[in-house]
């Protein structure tokens, strides 16, 4: 075994004899040469590199022999960091300062270069069992604009004919990430963040939060056990991150904990207060922030339930600790250190189970300043306190024994050891003079028993390097009679994540050291399936009643597979077990997805668009090509595809063409691309209109959310960023198969018929193609009606169309309850606007339009929201109530625009506060009415004045 120290000022001292002595290598590497970083092969431990000093020369000197002996080698470039194969000890990827990445095959004596842009820790080593080729890298390279795109291609033949690109499209730079079975990659488009997985090197699929998580960063935590544990800061979240968890395939992602406290490490990377820990699978600790206070959480299953930690029962002198939940708990700093010479905030091993040492506090929230040390034995169901500041502790001896130093900033001159899991500890000196300790080094390999401080005798004296060999107190080889089984358990229930698990420990106090084939595990069997083995599937959320319920945004019937007459479908329960949870029968049955016969019918609801759900394409590039059918025997169901440009396809059968149909345009413009499928029972049409054009960007269509029959209205298209030059928009309303082609930004048009319309904009700015689609109800007439919420929904509101059309549908529904027909309320949604003529910022606004008015509709609705009776849960714990408000003008378009109607209203005097929904009442008959609202619980008063032709 050897030891290797690198002193600062470029001479290398080495070790052979855990740093009893040590031989001075300076000679050995040149008296000249300024050493700047060493490297270990991590697949065998004889192989050592040297880098020298950039701004000396560049230079590599290689050791075959632990580094008794060196050879020197020069170097084209400079090297700034690198990466070793993890299977092939020669293998070796280097990144230069200029951003180069090269490759060696003989252990850095000989490079060549692979890609002279790739983006700084985005290049990855291929992982054995999912990629065919052992020498493929995986790369972020960069385009000569600045762009990301996602390549592969072998060591030896990496040129522009054999890289490979897996993701046909750019990519977000420095968002590459390859681990385990997964490859995540993002993508910003419109200026929202989208993230896209591949699992098992399967084609990428966009990745599935919750609808309106708006994700503008993520991270991932971990990919163990073959599911994804991310971290995700939302729209409206600064300090926080939400924790999500995956299914297999990484696509799903449901909420495992909200608002986890974040902060930045000493070279800008995010870290999150999230701790696994080591040695027990599904074991959890995160610092949640709760009305300002951060607290320590704990899961035995993954994320699916947390609880906070319990305080100790008493403190270090023995007296009780009153402390009742969840006024009073126990907190921990979770920060694993970035120093590799400090044992960081908290700890736990794979050879110790069940046994954890932290920093923390007791009382109602985490702090910083009055912190102390605490130990669990049992995997975090009880605590005890052991020291009143803070200690760095090491494992030693497989776990065997703890050792403990102070932090501080004056000399010591102790350490303190524990052979009980920290029950008692025994104080050792090791130096004869006090020292300023600057960290401590222990052997890679938790079987260690030798630890070597170093530190300076004073602030101006050299470095001192002190071994402290623990041997001697392991007087003996431990035997049976010193071990102990050890139940795990969460609050007394022996199953966790579906196992009951069984662990043998060496007895407290029992000095003895562990062999090298010492096992840990008695007995693990498996458990019946209880509640808390499952946890909700995505589009569902757990609700207080602890029953998962489709969330507001999610339609179940969409879960609905295709299939042929004669197959089946698994319809979800809305539950799924948690992934690597071991338990079998008990309710598996129960939550399990249920199989049902997949019904005979003709095609029905055949549907053609894109991959990426855009109605644009890239002259060049692969347009993917989506067919979806609603109904029909799609085994026995013939698919035509027309692709507008001469171009035609036909599959026998549904199957082959579920991934999708890839075509490259050749060249741009506008191209109808028509579906047909046909089988015994009948057919169905569906088409598109396809631009083919360059990148493109956004724009926000404009048009009033209800129009009156014959009347024109004025659309609006605002383009986002604005654009410098000519524009040129394409109207297209509802199937018409050409567009109005404009060079303005507004165009005014007249529905001649009643009913919902389609209205779509496409803006061309030289090579950049844009657009927008919104829906337009046209009616002979309508009145509107002002509501307001409680100030709580505005806290959840990202402002985006989406979710003011998921809201709009829940408040229908709400409304439905106390009487109203569902058949007479059409929702439409505002974002921000103007008012006019004042050009005032309105808050956001939600329309209702109600038709068939009658006085009597009108009554019941009063009188249900004047008793509050109507609200909805938008989400578990959200209680959101409706309000009536007043009848204004507030116009019934998402922009400044005016509208037109043949309803004339004034508004004389408004106050806002808090949210508003317009109800909008179609009239049978001519009538002409005043009202007066007195001020309500939303503060907002108003005379409505309505005047009828």
């Amino acid at each position: 075994l050897m030891f290797l120290f690198l002193c600062i000022h470029g001479s290398i001292q080495r070790s052979t004899d855990y740093g009893t002595t040590y031989e001075k290598l300076n000679d050995k590497v040149g008296l000249k040469t300024v050493l700047s970083y060493l490297y270990v092969s991590p697949t065998n431990k004889r192989k050592i590199m040297l880098l020298s000093d950039p701004e000396v020369e560049s230079s590599i000197l290689i050791s075959n022999d632990e580094g008794a002996t060196y050879q020197k080698y020069r170097l084209s470039f400079y090297i700034q960091s690198l990466l070793f194969h993890p299977k092939q000890e020669d293998w070796i990827l280097a990144y230069s300062i200029d951003q180069k990445l090269y490759s060696s095959m003989d252990f850095g004596r000989r490079w060549q270069i692979m890609h002279e842009r790739i983006t700084p820790n985005r290049f990855y080593w291929s992982v054995t069992g999912l990629d065919k080729e052992p020498d493929l890298v995986h790369m972020e390279a960069r385009r000569t604009d600045g762009r990301a795109h996602y390549i592969t291609c072998r060591i030896q033949e990496c040129s522009e004919t054999t890289r490979n690109g897996p993701f046909l499209h750019y990519i977000d730079v420095s968002s590459l990430v390859v681990q385990d079975e997964y490859i995540f990659i993002q993508v910003t488009d419109g200026g929202r963040a989208n993230y896209y997985v591949s699992y098992k090197r399967e084609p990428f699929m966009q990745i599935k939060l919750p609808k309106y998580s708006l994700p503008k960063d993520m991270h991932i935590i971990s990919t163990d056990e073959n599911q994804v544990f991310a971290a995700v800061q939302e729209w409206n979240q600064n300090d926080t991150y939400n924790l999500y968890i995956s299914d297999t395939r990484g696509v799903y992602f449901t909420l495992a904990l909200e608002n986890v406290k974040s902060n930045r490490g000493l070279e800008g990377n995010v870290i999150i207060d999230l701790y696994e820990v080591a040695g027990i699978k599904g074991i959890f600790l995160a610092n949640k922030k709760v009305e300002d206070q951060i607290k320590t959480f704990i899961t035995y299953n993954k994320g699916r339930d947390w609880r906070l930690l319990q305080a100790p029962d008493s403190d270090l002198r023995g007296d009780p600790i009153h402390c009742l939940l969840p006024f009073c708990s126990l907190h921990l700093h979770l920060q694993i250190s970035e120093n590799p010479y400090t044992s960081g905030s908290i700890s736990s091993k794979e050879t110790v189970p069940g046994l954890l040492v932290a920093t923390g506090n007791v009382g109602p929230e985490l702090s910083y300043t009055e912190v102390g040390m605490f130990v669990s034995s049992d995997a975090g169901n009880s605590w005890r306190q052991i020291f009143e500041e803070e200690y760095s502790v090491w494992f030693l001896d497989w776990g065997g024994a703890l050792v403990a130093m102070k932090h501080t900033s004056m000399p010591i001159r102790h350490v303190w050891v524990s052979f009980d899991e920290g029950r008692t500890w025994n104080k050792y000196g090791f130096t004869s003079a006090p020292l300023f300790v600057d960290g401590s080094l222990v052997e890679p390999g938790i079987e260690t028993q030798i630890m070597t401080i170093f530190g300076h005798l004073s602030l101006r004296s050299e470095w001192q390097l002190i071994k402290v060999d623990y041997k001697s107190i392991f007087s003996r080889r431990c035997t049976k009679d010193d071990f102990q089984t050890w139940h795990l358990h969460n609050q007394g229930e022996p199953c966790v994540m579906g196992e009951r698990k069984i662990y043998k420990k060496r007895k407290a106090g029992a000095c003895c050291s562990l062999t090298r084939d010492y096992s840990r595990t008695v007995v693990s069997e498996p458990c019946i399936c209880a509640e808390w083995d499952f946890e909700c599937d995505y589009g569902y959320e757990r609700h207080s009643n602890n029953q998962c319920i489709p969330a507001f945004w999610f339609n179940p019937s969409s879960q609905l597979k295709e299939c042929s007459l004669g197959q089946s479908y698994l319809n979800s329960t809305g539950y799924r077990r948690i992934v690597s949870n071991n338990c079998t029968d008990g309710l598996q049955e129960k939550y399990a997805a249920r199989s049902e016969q997949c019904p005979g019918k003709a095609p029905r609801g055949l549907h053609i668009l894109t991959s990426t759900g855009k109605l644009v394409a890239e002259q060049g590039y692969n347009t993917t090509f989506i067919i979806r059918m609603e109904e029909g025997d799609l085994q026995r169901t013939n698919i035509q595809l027309d692709f507008g440009d001469g171009t035609a396809v036909s599959y026998a059968n549904f199957s082959p063409i579920e991934d999708g149909i890839r075509h490259i345009y050749k060249s741009t413009g506008i191209f109808q691309v028509t579906a047909y499928a046909e089988n015994n029972l009948g057919s169905d049409l569906a088409a598109l209109f396809l631009h083919v054009v360059c990148p493109v960007e956004r724009v926000d269509l404009r048009v009033p959310f209800v129009a009156i029959r014959n009347k024109e209205v004025n659309l609006t298209a605002v383009v986002w960023p604005s654009q410098s030059g000519t524009l040129t928009y394409f109207w297209w309303f509802g199937n018409s198969t050409k567009p109005f082609i404009t060079l303005d930004s507004s165009i005014s048009y007249t529905f001649t018929s009643e009913g919902m319309n389609t209205i779509t904009v496409q803006v061309s700015a030289g090579s950049i193609l844009i657009q927008d689609t919104k829906d337009i109800a046209v009616h002979e007439y309508f009145q509107s009606q002002l509501l307001s919420f409680s100030p709580n929904l505005d806290y959840h509101n990202p402002d985006i169309p989406e979710w003011r059309e998921d809201i709009g549908r829940v408040i229908k529904r709400a409304l439905v309850q106390p009487g109203v027909e569902g058949s007479q309320l059409i929702s439409a949604i505002l974002p921000f606007s103007l008012d006019y003529p004042t050009n005032k910022l309105l808050p956001k606004c939600y329309h209702l339009d109600i038709l068939n008015y009658f006085f009597q509709t009108v009554e019941i609705l009063f009188n249900a929201l004047n008793q509050n009776l109507v609200q909805f849960e938008l989400k578990p714990g959200v209680e959101v109530i409706v309000y009536v408000t007043q009848l204004t003008l507030a116009p019934l378009v998402d922009s400044g625009a005016g509208h037109s109607s043949s309803a004339m209203l004034m508004l004389l005097s408004v106050v806002f506060v808090g949210l508003a929904v317009f109800l909008i009442y179609k009239f049978k008959r001519y009538v002409a009415t005043s009202l007066y609202f007195k001020e309500n619980m939303c503060l907002a008063r108003c005379i409505y004045i309505q005047y009828v032709r």
